[in-house]
């Protein structure tokens, strides 16, 4: 039986390369996953860091234009938003899974939610498929080959070791030997009524 990791690295790597397929910021989802689903969620959720890997790749030229370059920022700081939401319904996905576990008394909790280090491992996934891409290059020095392939087989074990602690945490929370607390993420930057700035424009 697939592990809730493998199904998560299976969809990422899915993501990415259907991004890749145009690799252009502009290219419309095409989510395959059914709409309530989990699976749905994981794509979605990749996608969106797929999508502002490149906006932050490309708002880091430095002959960019200053208007591009705001509204560029724009995006970025919606696809924080868009992708924090998506953390908090895939935590909501794993509370409901396990609502009815009975947690014991001695029950301990971890230091993030299931879903946030589900988002750890999505930018793995994107940090894995980046390196190889330089690893691959033909174009480069052979130095620069073996600095990136070193940096490579890291990331990959990185992957392996977070994806085992992700179903071992998953694991406790079913047994009871651990339990979910999530607190929502009280993000003020994008709040008119905790961003000095906003609140303070009419002044």
């Amino acid at each position: 039986m697939m592990s809730f990791t493998q199904l998560c690295n299976e969809i990422f790597n899915k993501a990415i390369d259907d991004y890749h397929v145009t690799d252009n910021i502009e290219t419309p989802i095409n989510n395959p996953y059914k709409r309530d689903s989990i699976e749905n969620r994981l794509y979605l959720k990749c996608w969106i860091d797929t999508v502002q890997w490149h906006f932050e790749d490309i708002i880091r030229d430095p002959h960019i234009d200053p208007i591009e370059a705001l509204n560029l920022k724009r995006r970025i700081d919606r696809s924080n938003q868009d992708r924090t939401d998506l953390v908090e319904q895939i935590d909501s996905y794993f509370r409901q899974k396990y609502n009815e576990v009975k947690v014991k008394e001695d029950a301990k909790i971890n230091t993030e939610s299931p879903a946030w280090a589900v988002d750890r491992l999505s930018i793995l996934a994107l940090k894995i498929y980046h390196m190889q891409e330089q690893v691959d290059r033909t174009d480069a020095e052979k130095e620069h080959h073996d600095k990136c392939a070193a940096k490579l087989q890291v990331l990959k074990e990185q992957q392996v070791d977070l994806s085992t602690a992700i179903d071992q945490l998953l694991d406790d929370i079913e047994a009871g030997n651990k339990y979910m607390k999530v607190y929502k993420q009280m993000k003020m930057y994008n709040d008119p009524a905790t961003n000095p700035i906003l609140y303070g424009k009419g002044k």
